[in-house]
């Protein structure tokens, strides 16, 4: 099997801000990487329209990419309206089954926002659902051979919508490609923009290093990038981003261990 990352988040720069290190790390390891991102932003600016600045953020979102390797490609939700529903899905599943990842990122499914959780329930059912021939698909390809492994990013400020703090159980150091981070965060030029006018921030990426700061302090390191991985049925059990990054990988409040799975049931998930 191809080692394939797919990070599947919300908006275009998502990515970059919650996981961006951990792609940059992949993708120098030979990784295929590839962002993808339910909607293209339509709501993203107070000046221009949604076809408009829809059409910037695709664009802002190719650039990145491209600048690790990686492909962009978007289902083309829209802002606020991210949804967990049957046509959502259905090109959720034909994401997988084009890209084929070994791992998938995406946000955490308690966030500051419902478009993120709503993706991550999305990524969660596509995941689970690929493998399976009936499921419905917008793509020609083959199912999945396995349930891809699923991590949860740190959601927005590492806090649940009631504040209350969402502990990591995996740290990825980034120190060493803060800079590479940044440098793909800075294509997201209109988010700057958008940020400073309707959040009354002007400190796009300095947000983004300071809060790799407060990860990294968990870690005993610089900076630091922080997932929690789904274990539930069927889903695999083996931590395969630690093991890939094992030079970078800090285990936080690491769950109890479930016992190893019958040899040759990955795939023969209950439905």
């Amino acid at each position: 099997m191809e080692n394939v990352v797919l990070s599947l988040m919300a908006h275009p720069d998502d990515a970059e801000i919650l996981c961006g290190g951990t792609l940059v790390q992949l993708a120098r390891l030979g990784w295929k990487v590839h962002i993808a991102t339910a909607t293209a932003g339509d709501c993203g600016s107070s000046t221009l329209g949604p076809e408009e600045i829809a059409a910037v953020r695709r664009r802002e979102g190719r650039e990145a990419a491209s600048l690790i390797g990686a492909e962009y490609r978007c289902l083309e939700r829209l802002d606020f309206r991210v949804l967990y529903d049957e046509e959502t899905l259905r090109l959720a599943i034909g994401l997988l089954r084009d890209v084929r990842p070994r791992i998938l990122l995406t946000h955490s499914p308690s966030d500051y926002m419902v478009d993120h959780e709503q993706t991550a329930l999305i990524a969660r059912a596509a995941a689970f659902a690929a493998p399976a021939p009936n499921a419905p698909s917008s793509s020609a390809s083959p199912p999945l051979e396995a349930i891809p492994h699923l991590y949860y990013a740190d959601p927005i400020e590492g806090k649940d919508p009631l504040g209350e703090p969402v502990l990591p159980t995996l740290l990825v150091d980034t120190t060493e490609v803060l800079d590479a981070k940044l440098e793909v965060l800075a294509r997201h030029a209109s988010q700057r923009e958008w940020l400073r006018r309707h959040h009354g921030i002007d400190e796009y990426l300095e947000q983004a290093r300071r809060w790799g700061r407060e990860r990294g302090r968990l870690a005993g390191v610089e900076q630091a990038e922080g997932f929690r991985q789904h274990r539930g049925h069927a889903y695999p059990q083996d931590d395969i981003l630690a093991f890939t990054l094992k030079e970078r990988a800090i285990l936080h409040l690491t769950p109890p261990r479930a016992p190893p799975s019958p040899r040759g049931a990955r795939g023969a998930h209950r439905r």
